[in-house]
């Protein structure tokens, strides 16, 4: 594999010392592969007859070719037949000879003038290398209707492998509700970036957007509204798992958030007995935190707690519920440990690990919870001492990794509590290094959360996640010798082209040199 590394500058995605080829699409990809290495003067040509070779025997594979069939039969106008077999010619799809380096997401892709191989030991691995692929190829190819081509992809072989298992992004549908077609097209703009994990906000003050069959006023009343006071929303069961499967389909899993014991508004408002005084409060359209909280002392809350759980989980074939636990002002620190206490072992009973907001480390959850840090200071000594118990960190320190902070005094939407963010600030961190004493082993990931106080459409998720979704994927998934930020806000300059296509609204930040 030595000839794959490049005598490059920081970012590892230059021609070799000796030589400077014209610049191709093989330097711009996002997130930074693990090596690249161009071949000066191949190319490969998509033509009518391309098919696409799936490994043999595996429906998996074939389910990762028809995704790739999918993306370009529209703005190709060809067949591009998904047969299985392996070939010399045409794009191949294989589950065999992959570097043992790629493990389980990573993959190797070879483009030459005869065909495209992508290798990688799992069906993950081989999405992932289709990411890459798409980059490659002109950004008209994601069009939905037939363009013009040649359809071209530079020569080159590309190894890689994620840093972190996990990178996520998390989607607030509780403070302003989004469909399902909204939560589908959010789904398929983090796929492009490699990133793994969706965690859906489904509960908080202002709505409880998940059909729970046990106590259905939490959709039909606490679902009735949002921040502003809108209509509001829900989604049925069928539908939530619809949405697994569209999220499962693009290997990204989805883990389901129901914030508890503060944040409880919704629930609170549907159902009287949750209350000490048995007085449900009014619905809540505002954006205020921590006023709310279930009853700590009531015997009804946990058999409330229980059903929700035990519906969520059958719902969700995913490893982890999440369980909020963040902004419990309203609910003292004896109480929230007492609740957690009978809480955490319930999210086991039901096969599976907790996540929660990193306040919950208060109560020792188990070394198989996953604290998920939230705060604006790097020094956290509760985090080191989770670490120091087992607990496994994601990071999403809201002065970098929230995507609904403003990028400036003059950004239209979104908030400042945690300060200004713009690309640069999202980008220039290191997820290992951010907590002063907590060992890089002990994080777990990185995670990008779009809170919706101030977002009420898609046009508005995408002005805050992009660019700095791709800023948060790429340091959950390139190596840190990767890193470097002169060499990443030019391959991020190359994106927007494809946003362009893809109709993805941004924020053209100033710190970024985007094509005149």
């Amino acid at each position: 594999m030595a000839a794959l590394l490049l005598a490059v500058g920081s970012a590892g995605l230059a021609a070799p010392a000796h030589a400077a080829p014209p610049e191709t699409s093989l330097q711009h990809i996002v997130p930074a592969p693990v090596s690249v290495t161009p071949r000066p003067g191949t190319t490969y040509h998509l033509t009518p007859d391309t098919h696409i070779h799936t490994h043999p025997g595996s429906r998996a594979a074939k389910q990762v070719g028809e995704f790739l069939a999918g993306v370009l039969r529209p703005s190709t106008g060809y067949r591009l037949p998904v047969v299985p077999g392996a070939s010399g010619k045409g794009i191949s799809l294989l589950l065999v000879g992959a570097d043992p380096r790629v493990g389980d997401e990573g993959y190797q892709l070879d483009v030459t003038r005869r065909g495209v191989v992508i290798r990688a030991k799992t069906a993950a691995g081989l999405f992932a290398g289709v990411q890459t692929f798409r980059q490659l190829l002109p950004a008209k190819a994601e069009a939905g209707s037939k363009q013009r081509g040649p359809w071209t992809a530079p020569g080159g072989s590309v190894l890689d492998y994620p840093r972190y298992a996990h990178r996520g992004a998390m989607l607030d549908v509780a403070r302003h509700f989004f469909s399902v077609d909204e939560v589908k097209r959010y789904i398929d703009q983090i796929a492009l970036y490699k990133v793994n994990k969706l965690h859906l906000h489904l509960a908080d003050d202002q709505g409880w957007r998940l059909e729970i069959k046990s106590w259905p006023r939490l959709t039909t009343h606490g679902g009735s509204t949002e921040v502003g006071g809108g209509p509001g929303g829900f989604y049925t069961q069928e539908q939530y798992k619809d949405l697994v499967a569209y999220a499962a389909a693009r290997h990204i899993e989805v883990i389901p958030e129901i914030d508890m014991p503060g944040h409880t508004n919704a629930a609170l408002a549907s159902y009287a007995e949750l209350n000490c005084d048995g007085v449900a409060p009014p619905l809540y359209t505002g954006i205020e935190v921590g006023f709310s909280s279930l009853c700590i002392d009531k015997d009804i809350t946990y058999e409330f707690v229980d059903d929700v759980l035990r519906e969520v989980a059958a719902l969700t074939p995913g490893k982890y519920i999440h369980i909020g636990g963040d902004e419990a002002h309203a609910t003292t620190d004896p109480d929230f440990i007492a609740f957690m206490n009978k809480v955490l072992p319930m999210v086991t009973k039901y096969g599976k690990q907790a996540s929660g907001w990193h306040e919950f480390v208060k109560a020792t959850p188990p070394a198989s919870a996953v604290p998920q840090f939230w705060g604006t200071k790097t020094v956290a000594a509760d985090m080191v001492e989770a670490a120091k118990r087992g607990n496994k960190i994601v990071m999403s320190p809201a002065t970098k990794a929230y995507l609904d902070m403003k990028y400036d005094e003059h950004t239209p939407l979104g908030l400042k509590w945690a300060g200004y963010t713009d690309v640069e600030d999202a980008y220039d961190w290191n997820p290992g290094a951010y907590i002063q004493d907590l060992p890089a082993a002990a994080v777990k990931g990185v995670e990008a959360p779009l809170w919706t106080e101030t977002l009420t459409k898609s046009a508005d998720l995408e002005y805050m996640a992009f660019p700095r979704l791709p800023a948060i994927a790429e340091l959950g998934w390139s190596p840190w010798s990767t890193h470097d930020w002169a060499n990443f806000k030019v391959r991020l300059a190359a994106q927007a082209d494809r946003w362009h296509v893809l109709g993805i609204n941004f924020y053209p930040s100033p710190q970024v040199p985007w094509k005149k």
